[in-house]
C-alpha cells in the first residue's frame, strides 16, 4: 500500500529569501520533502506525521516582509528524484566549471561535480551560488582552509576541494543538507571535506580560516557576521551572497565595521555575491 502523503503548495513573493527560509522552517517542522517552482514551493509530510497546527510555528507565515499563500491536499507517494530530474539541467561557470546529475553526460571541462540535489538548496543554479562558484574559479584555493556556513548541498565546498583546498568544513542548520551533502561529497571523492549539523554557534572559535563562504541571507548573514569576522586569518577572503542589491551598503557597512574590506560585488538577476578581505 502507498503511503500517502500531504502536499502544501506555497506561493511565495518575494521568492528568495523566502523560499530558502521556509524550506528550513518546514524541514525543522517534519516536512521531508521539497520541489521548488517559479511561484515558490511544494512541500510533503507524510499524513501520519502531519498535525492540525502543523504550520503554527513556521514564523515566516507572519512576516511582514513576505506574501505567502498556499492550499494542501493528500496524494499518494511521490518519486522525489523524478520530480527534480524534470527541472534540473547541468549549468557550465565560464567554461571552467560543470555542475551536473549522474545521469547527464560528462562535460570536458577541469572541474566538473557531479550532484544528486534531491530537496537540497544548491545546484548552481540559483545566482547566488553560481555567482559564488564564479569567485571561486577566480580564487587561488591551494592548501588552504575553507569555510563554508550554509552549504546546502556542498556543490561549493566540492570546488573549493578541487581547486586545492586541504581542509574543508561544510556546515548546514538542515539535517537533510547534511546527509545530500555527504552523499556528493563521496561521490566526487573529496575526502578533505568535514560536514556538520549546526548554526553559526557551530564554527571553532580556535579554527582561522583562509577563506569563508557564507551563502545564506541577509538577516543571517548580518547576525552572524561578527562570527565569521572572527573565524577569519589576516587577509583572508570572505566570500557572501544570498541577498540582493539593495542590501550591499547594509552588508558593507557591517563588514567595514568589524575590520572586513570590500574588494568587487558581482550581480545577477538583481542578486549580489561579495568579496571582502580581513584587514590587520
Amino acid at each position: 500500500m502507498s503511503q500517502v502523503y500531504i502536499e502544501y503548495d506555497f506561493k511565495i513573493s518575494p521568492l528568495q529569501p523566502g523560499t530558502e527560509i521556509l524550506i528550513a522552517e518546514l524541514g525543522a517542522a517534519g516536512f521531508e520533502s521539497f520541489v521548488e517552482n517559479e511561484d515558490g514551493v511544494q512541500a510533503y509530510i507524510q499524513k501520519e506525521e502531519w498535525r492540525e497546527d502543523i504550520l503554527s510555528d513556521i514564523f515566516i507565515l507572519e512576516s511582514d516582509e513576505f506574501e505567502i499563500t498556499y492550499g494542501q491536499r493528500d496524494i499518494a507517494q511521490v518519486n522525489w528524484n523524478s520530480e527534480w530530474e524534470k527541472n534540473f539541467d547541468p549549468i557550465v561557470v565560464s567554461d571552467q566549471c560543470a555542475v551536473r546529475a549522474p545521469f547527464h553526460k560528462e562535460y570536458n571541462v577541469p572541474y566538473e561535480i557531479v550532484i544528486e540535489p534531491k530537496m537540497s538548496f544548491g545546484t548552481g543554479h540559483h545566482e547566488t551560488t553560481y555567482m559564488i562558484l564564479k569567485f571561486l574559479l577566480e580564487t587561488d584555493l591551494k592548501d588552504q582552509t575553507v569555510l563554508d556556513m550554509g552549504c546546502g548541498t556542498s556543490v561549493l565546498a566540492i570546488l573549493a576541494s578541487m581547486r586545492g583546498a586541504t581542509t574543508i568544513d561544510a556546515i548546514d542548520i538542515d539535517e537533510w543538507c547534511v546527509e545530500n551533502s555527504k552523499e556528493n561529497v563521496a561521490r566526487n571523492n573529496c575526502s578533505y571535506i568535514n560536514i556538520a549539523l549546526g548554526d553559526a554557534s557551530t564554527i571553532s572559535e580556535v579554527t582561522k580560516y583562509d577563506t569563508i563562504i557564507a551563502n545564506i541571507n541577509r538577516n543571517i548573514l548580518l547576525n552572524d557576521m561578527h562570527v565569521y569576522a572572527n573565524a577569519m586569518k589576516v587577509n583572508a577572503s570572505l566570500f557572501l551572497s544570498g541577498f540582493y542589491l539593495e542590501d550591499l551598503p547594509l552588508i558593507t557597512e557591517c563588514c567595514n565595521n568589524l575590520n572586513l574590506e570590500f574588494v568587487e560585488n558581482k550581480e545577477k538577476n538583481n542578486w549580489v555575491a561579495a568579496h571582502f578581505i580581513k584587514k590587520e
